[in-house]
């Protein structure tokens, strides 16, 4: 066996007897001193420990092929009805996804952006519209014509007045013609206007009759109305209830639409004539927007490929004045990616001076067309986008703590050969910035503050050693003169 006297052969720290050691005042001094010069080296380590230590550099994109890019929108157009606002998304690859609904909302709005009605469902199958095969030519029924001297009076008459606001450079208008006019002309055998208040059909001429169709907020044509008496009685944010037909438009349709309407209105009965609607009817009668402006807010999935995303009006049985059209608008809210919650934000505050805060540019934005270059105007949005992830690297592994994309708008009004719109062109970056979070190892803390402590100590004895030889010499020197 190995004796213990081997042993405490290879000890480090021989032990001094007690009894030839001396305490010295100036010892004292530099053994406080000391200690507080490693109290206050502890502190600022372990400061530098718990601190963060961020950096910043620009990589090629790690998104993989397939991933999406979430398009988050709020934007309020003043003068687009809901009846008729479309969004589209496509891209380079040849998606072209049309009139989205899913995940859209629409709130009709007034002139100065406040809410005048519930969310608006559009109606599918428009482009599926039944016109019937009456033959224009042959037809010799004739149409009561309204106009803006005689509509409130016919408002006011008959129980229910149906009425068809139309162009007659429309295409669908003339296509709606000939069947209307039958239409109408049976109903007035039926229900003869004369002895029979319940109900009218008639047409008015927006070419001519250009301000009652504003008022009613006729964007477009062929547009149905339906008008019940009374309802100028109830008003909605100031505007008049009023229902649109969005059914088929051969005669025996519009015919059976009549008496779907009438069947709970019985003869000089006119209480039912202001909530009495049959439910048969509901699936193609639908209130109508009360006033002329919408707010489309909502999200789209979109390739991250370079794509453009289009608000617009659009309809597969309609036909739209572009001259009349405006399409002016009020970004309230535009992001790309994920949500970032404000509460993220605000646990995050440290990141913020490494944040470009530029992932809503354009919100609280206004692009108004105040009509310079007339009709046909389309105002542009050009967006470049890049990516920014957040990452930390904790016990080896990465971990991901906010991925948010920020993104430069360009904008621009001009004319355009179709339809305006309101167009967000969007192309993303192929680099990202990457901020890293690299925290230091407790490892590298402990050998710190090892350091400090060892450190502190020997140069503290090196000093106190110096400072004691120091005055022995000057006592030698002293006793030396005096001898």
């Amino acid at each position: 066996m190995v004796s213990t006297t081997k042993i405490k052969a290879v000890d480090f720290y021989r032990k001094i007897p007690r009894d030839l050691t001396e305490a010295s005042l100036s010892g004292a001094g530099l053994s406080i001193v000391a200690a507080l010069a490693m109290l206050f080296l502890f502190g600022m380590e372990l400061s530098s420990y718990l601190a963060v230590n961020t950096s910043t550099s620009v990589i090629v994109d790690k998104s993989f092929d397939g991933d999406f890019l979430n398009i988050d929108f709020n934007i309020s157009f003043p003068a687009l009805s809901c009846e008729f606002a479309s969004v589209d998304v496509s891209d380079v690859l040849g998606t072209h996804r049309l009139n989205m609904t899913k995940t859209i909302r629409k709130v009709p709005i007034d002139p100065h952006l406040r809410t005048t009605g519930t969310e608006f469902h559009s109606t599918s199958g428009l482009h599926l519209i039944n016109h019937g095969d009456e033959d224009h030519e042959e037809n010799s029924y004739v149409d009561i014509p309204l106009t803006a001297a005689s509509f409130d009076k016919y408002t006011h008459h008959f129980q229910i007045l149906v009425v068809n606001f139309y162009a007659p450079w429309c295409y669908w208008s003339n296509r709606l013609k000939p069947s209307w006019e039958k239409a109408s002309e049976i109903t007035r055998q039926r229900y003869d206007p004369g002895t029979d208040d319940r109900v009218l059909l008639g047409s008015v001429d927006c070419t001519l009759e250009a301000t009652l169709c504003t008022s009613n907020h006729i964007q477009g044509y062929p547009s149905i109305r339906i008008f019940r008496k009374g309802t100028d009685l109830r008003e909605d944010h100031g505007h008049h209830e009023h229902e649109s037909y969005y059914g088929d438009r051969d005669t025996d349709s519009l015919v059976k639409m009549v008496e779907e309407l009438l069947k709970p209105i019985k003869k000089e009965d006119h209480k039912l004539a202001l909530d009495g609607k049959s439910d048969n009817a509901t699936s193609t009668i639908k209130k109508a927007p009360v006033s002329g402006g919408c707010r489309v807010e909502g999200y789209v999935r979109a390739k991250k490929v370079p794509g453009e995303l289009v608000i617009s009006a659009h309809s597969g049985a309609h036909s739209f004045d572009a001259s009349q059209m405006n399409m002016s608008h009020i970004v309230t809210h535009l992001t790309f990616g994920t949500m970032v919650s404000e509460r993220l934000w605000t646990d995050m505050k440290r990141l913020l001076p490494y944040l470009g805060q530029s992932h809503d540019r354009l919100n609280g934005k206004s692009f108004i067309n105040q009509r310079q270059l007339d009709a046909n105007v389309t105002i542009e949005h050009y967006l470049q986008i890049v990516k920014t992830e957040v990452v930390s690297r904790r016990s080896g592994q990465e971990h991901s703590l906010i991925e948010e994309y920020e993104y430069t708008a360009h904008s621009s009004v001009a004319r355009s050969y179709h339809y305006p719109e309101a167009k967000f062109h969007f192309e993303l970056v192929p680099m990202q910035v990457l901020i890293s979070e690299n925290p230091k190892s407790f490892s590298h803390f402990i050998t710190n503050v090892c350091a400090i402590i060892g450190g502190v100590f020997t140069v503290a004895g090196i000093l106190d050693s110096i400072f004691q030889n120091t005055v022995r010499m000057v006592k030698k020197i002293e006793l030396g003169k005096n001898i």
